[in-house]
């Protein structure tokens, strides 16, 4: 079985999960260009919980969780199965206490792009939250234990956004803001020269830093990325662009 690569996606708006774009045709292109995974482990910022938590549900139920959009959009359909076992083997074998919580669901953070890249919604698909309570080391550190299950056949896929600040979007801008292109770039630069050490630390990066995002969830899932990255794998930085003034649609493949 091939090492699955593993892969962070900026998914942005949820109507990249019905437009036809730049962003929805890179994630088909996704799809049919690395191997077909055995099952998928989503890390998406809209699953952002108090402990660390994982879902067993074998049929996931999908969540719209997302306001003031097209009925187009929550007319959408994707349904997986669940990985029940895989999901339980994860949760005992993290280094810290997780829960079992099938409340939640498959969220848009996961759908709008696996609808893209796997359309036939065919590949078991669970999901594990973002612990608010944590800080970008141990998210960091989460990601390195998860890694082995690259071995495994399993796609582990971060969700969210490098930039998230959504009040400070301006609907009429087509590019980013000075600040976000430059925390954008600063992140590139670091993980191309694998400084992923500088990414986890990112406050250093400055002023720009601070207004990349007001809460880390869109953030905090490259992190669990980079922590399941090797040394040994390529490194493909796909949709490196800003949007709406404050959102990165800047993604990462490792492998």
């Amino acid at each position: 079985m091939p090492l699955m690569p593993t892969l962070f996606v900026g998914h942005g708006s949820p109507m990249n999960a019905i437009e036809d774009n730049e962003y929805s045709r890179a994630w088909m292109d996704l799809g049919r260009s690395i191997p077909r995974p055995e099952a998928i482990l989503s890390i998406s910022a809209h699953w952002f919980t108090e402990g660390t938590r994982v879902d067993d549900d074998p049929r996931p139920r999908m969540v719209y969780d997302m306001y003031g959009f097209p009925d187009e959009l929550y007319r959408v359909e994707y349904r997986p199965e669940g990985a029940p076992e895989l999901a339980r083997r994860v949760a005992r074998s993290l280094s810290r206490p997780v829960a079992v919580d099938n409340g939640w669901g498959c969220d848009h953070g996961t759908w709008s792009v696996l609808r893209r890249m796997y359309p036939g919604a065919d590949i078991p698909t669970f999901q594990l939250g973002v612990d608010r309570l944590s800080g970008p080391e141990e998210h960091f550190r989460l990601g390195r234990e998860l890694g082995a299950l690259r071995e495994e056949g399993v796609l582990i896929l971060g969700s969210g956004n490098v930039v998230h600040n959504l009040a400070r979007v301006d609907w009429s801008m087509e590019g980013g803001y000075p600040w976000a292109d430059e925390f954008d770039a600063y992140v590139r630069s670091r993980i191309e020269s694998r400084a992923f050490d500088e990414v986890v630390g990112y406050s250093s990066a400055g002023e720009c830093a601070r207004l990349a995002f007001s809460r880390p969830d869109h953030f905090y899932p490259l992190l669990y990325v980079l922590g399941a990255a090797r040394g040994e794998d390529a490194t493909r930085v796909l949709c490196d662009s800003r949007v709406l003034g404050s959102l990165s649609m800047t993604s990462y493949l490792f492998g």
